[in-house]
C-alpha cells in the first residue's frame, strides 16, 4: 500500500463517529401535555399568543381510552388588555385571567340550543350579575338586583343580547370570591371587539359549545399563553 492511502486510511479512522439522527415523535395534543387538566374527560383550552394578545384560539377536547381528541376549534377574544394571571388579577383591568377553572353552569337571553346538557338559567329582565365589592351578593346571579348592590357596580344581563345570546359561567374567583379581583368572568358569544376580562366566540362556536359540554364529562376551561410564565400547560 502506498504511503499517502495509509495516511488516508489513518485520517479516516480518526474522524468521530456520528450516529444518524433519531426522528422525533410529535407533540401529543394539547391536553396530554398539561400539568392538570380538571380531572375530567372534557376540557376546553383558551390560547392566546402571548400576554399582550387580545385574540386567540378556543378549541374543546374529549378523552377517550384512545387520549385525547379534539371535538372543535374557533377563534376567540379575550381581553382588552389582554391577559394577567388569575391569581393577582385585579378588577376593572380588562385582562382576561388565567388558569384553570370549572364551569358551574350555563345562561342565554335565547333558549338553550337542543341537546344541551349544562344547567341552563334564563336571562330575565329583572336577572343581573353583581360586581359590587361591598355586597353580599359579590360575583353572583341576583334577581332581582340584590338590595347592598348597586346597579352601577353590577351588569344588567339582558341588555347584552348579541354577548349573552348564550354564555357559560367560568368558574374564577367563583367559589370563595376574592373582593377586588374580578367577577363577571363568562365564554360567551363574541360583541363588537376584545372584551373586559370575558372570553368570546363566535355565536356558532358558542352553540356548538353548549351541545357538547357534558356534566359527566366535569368540563372544566384552561386559559393561557402559548408559552412562558402564563403558558396553558403549567395548569
Amino acid at each position: 500500500m502506498r504511503p499517502g492511502v495509509v495516511a488516508l486510511v489513518l485520517a479516516s479512522a480518526l474522524l468521530p463517529a456520528f450516529a444518524a439522527p433519531v426522528p422525533q415523535a410529535p407533540p401529543g395534543p394539547l391536553p396530554a401535555r398539561m400539568a392538570d387538566t380538571g380531572d375530567g374527560t372534557q376540557l376546553i383550552t383558551a390560547v392566546a399568543p402571548d400576554t399582550s394578545s387580545t385574540t386567540g384560539t378556543v378549541t374543546w377536547w374529549d378523552r377517550t381510552d384512545g387520549g385525547w381528541a379534539e371535538a372543535g376549534s374557533a377563534p376567540a377574544r379575550f381581553g382588552a388588555n389582554g391577559l394577567a394571571d388569575g391569581e393577582t388579577r385585579r378588577q376593572g383591568t380588562d385582562t382576561t385571567p388565567t388558569g384553570l377553572y370549572d364551569l358551574p353552569y350555563a345562561f342565554g337571553i335565547e333558549a338553550a340550543p337542543a341537546g344541551t346538557r349544562s344547567r341552563y338559567r334564563a336571562v330575565r329582565e329583572d336577572s343581573w350579575w353583581c360586581q359590587d365589592n361591598g355586597s353580599r351578593s359579590y360575583n353572583r346571579w341576583t334577581e332581582p338586583l340584590a338590595a347592598d348592590c348597586a346597579a352601577a357596580e353590577a351588569e344588567h344581563l339582558v341588555t347584552y343580547g348579541t354577548q349573552y345570546a348564550h354564555a357559560l359561567v367560568i368558574g374564577f374567583n367563583y367559589d370563595r370570591p376574592v373582593r377586588g379581583r374580578g367577577a363577571g368572568i363568562f365564554l360567551h358569544v363574541n360583541g363588537d371587539g376584545a372584551t373586559a376580562g370575558c372570553v368570546s366566540v363566535p355565536r356558532e362556536a358558542m352553540r356548538a359549545l353548549l351541545t357538547w359540554a357534558d356534566p359527566a364529562g366535569r368540563p372544566h376551561i384552561a386559559i393561557g399563553t402559548a408559552d412562558g410564565d402564563t403558558a396553558v400547560t403549567r395548569y
